[in-house]
């Protein structure tokens, strides 16, 4: 007698030991859209109130959670246990920041004339919105998403990262112990294949997307023809940090060093280019080298506590590998190598490579440890440097006087452009996209109340009443 064959499964792994840490069946997308598009509109009907206090609820069951959901981050990402438990703290912040941004910028309006009636501005939601997260803040940036999206009153369908899916499902939990309807936030278990069924399926109305440039091109591709679904990206950077004239030196290393490596270098907003004033190059790159070589990178839960972990996996830790080795095969200079200790785990050190002398630098997000440093002798240049890039996510200058700030902000083509402070952590209440490649013009951060609902224009009056003052016999 044939025995049926198991279902598959999604497998989650710990980045900084290989251990297996959870598994479970791959979900059954049509169903979870048939039960999303059953509930969604009784949740759309909730009042405001209403929706608005489930969320803050929300926020009561992590808060309960606090430990285990830091911890659980911790393991499937490989991050510090001191980066995990601030990537909790962005998720209860994210509920006050997106109550006040919905109230702000999807506000009723009404403009009232005695013989026109009323007209009345209000918004609606889309419907199901399918949520794709991504594994660098696998709890943060779907969350961005999934609140803005409850609030507005649409059913969430997640599809969390298949590097990081138990943190997915303790999210998804603590929404349900909050009294948000299990039909109406619904975690999806499964990988490519999945996501990829949610992008195109009718019952969904609109996919809310955080990751790589590449599969989010693929996304906007495969909904080319689909006009009437909304479609969110956000994406990655080749992001340029550029060093003027300062004399806090050491101000400005800890700003790249925190811009560049931070979660080993696995953030849309990391500094992927440094690019350096001619004159201050040599004691700027002396700084930054001497305190990457300080940099600890080591497991979550390692004493004394590291500030960077590991790549989320061991493809990674190749494909970084091959990227250097090809930079310095074509043109590049070595200033702080990338080192693998162990080739069966994905720990990798911070790298720093000068390329001022290749011909054609690869303009790709690289997404690791791996900082990219060009010379050039005036602010133009470094400005034209900077753009020289199909993203446009964020750029930051570091120096320079109010002045050439000015310059390099109404130059720059970039959704984020920052002064003296690093690439990386945008504000809350903020909005968080870029242009180009990074982005397809509906920013994330407080503006997600934008594309999570939709504006509806009433003109309105209690009776009928109409002429027709001209034409007529």
């Amino acid at each position: 007698m044939l025995r049926p064959s198991p279902a598959p499964e999604i497998v989650s792994y710990e980045p900084a030991t290989g251990a297996e840490i959870w598994r479970r069946a791959i979900s059954d997308v049509d169903d979870l859209v048939s039960r999303a598009r059953r509930a969604w509109p009784e949740w759309a009907a909730q009042p405001l109130s209403t929706r608005m206090e489930l969320v803050r609820r929300f926020a009561n069951e992590v808060r309960k959670e606090t430990e285990r959901l830091a911890t659980t981050i911790a393991r499937e990402t490989g991050k510090p246990m001191w980066e995990a438990q601030a990537e909790v703290d962005s998720v209860l912040a994210k509920v006050e920041t997106s109550i006040r941004a919905y109230a702000e910028r999807t506000a009723q309006r009404r403009l009232d004339s005695a013989i026109q009636g009323t007209m009345a501005v209000r918004h609606k939601p889309h419907g199901v919105l399918a949520v794709l997260g991504p594994f660098n803040l696998p709890a943060h940036l779907p969350n961005a998403h999934i609140i803005p999206a409850l609030i507005a009153g649409n059913a969430v369908i997640f599809k969390a990262s298949e590097h990081a899916p138990a943190t997915g499902e303790l999210l998804a939990r603590c929404f349900h112990r909050a009294g948000i309807p299990a039909a109406v936030m619904q975690l999806c278990v499964g990988g490519p294949a999945e996501g990829q069924k949610l992008v195109v399926h009718e019952g969904v109305d609109g996919v809310l997307f955080t990751g790589s440039a590449t599969t989010g091109i693929a996304i906007n591709h495969k909904l080319s023809t689909r006009p009437d679904k909304l479609v969110a990206l956000e994406m990655g950077g080749n992001n340029p940090l550029v060093v003027w004239d300062t004399p806090k030196i050491s101000d400005a290393a800890a700003i790249i060093v925190q811009s560049a490596f931070a979660s080993a270098g696995q953030r849309c907003t990391a500094a992927r280019r440094l690019i350096v004033k001619s004159s201050m190059y040599e004691a700027v790159v002396a700084e930054v080298k001497s305190l990457a070589d300080r940099i600890i990178f080591g497991a979550p839960f390692d004493t004394p506590a590291p500030f960077m972990g590991p790549v989320i996996d061991n493809a990674a830790a190749d494909g970084l590998s091959e990227s250097f080795v090809y930079l310095l095969s074509h043109g590049g200079r070595a200033i702080k190598h990338l080192i693998r200790p162990d080739e069966s785990l994905p720990f990798l050190s911070p790298a720093m490579i000068d390329v001022t002398a290749m011909q054609d630098r690869p303009d790709v997000e690289l997404f690791g440890p791996i900082l990219q440093i060009m010379r050039v002798d005036d602010l133009d240049e470094a400005i034209a440097e900077a753009n020289n890039s199909r993203f446009g996510l964020v750029a930051g200058l570091v120096g320079g006087t109010p002045q050439e700030y000015n310059r390099f902000w109404a130059n720059i083509r970039a959704g984020i452009v920052n002064w003296n402070r690093p690439t990386i952590g945008p504000a809350h209440a903020a909005p968080v996209g870029g242009i180009g490649l990074s982005g397809n013009h509906r920013p994330t951060g407080y503006y997600a109340a934008d594309y999570c609902a939709y504006p509806v224009a009433s003109g309105e009056m209690e009776q009928p009443r109409a002429t027709i003052g001209v034409g007529l016999r």
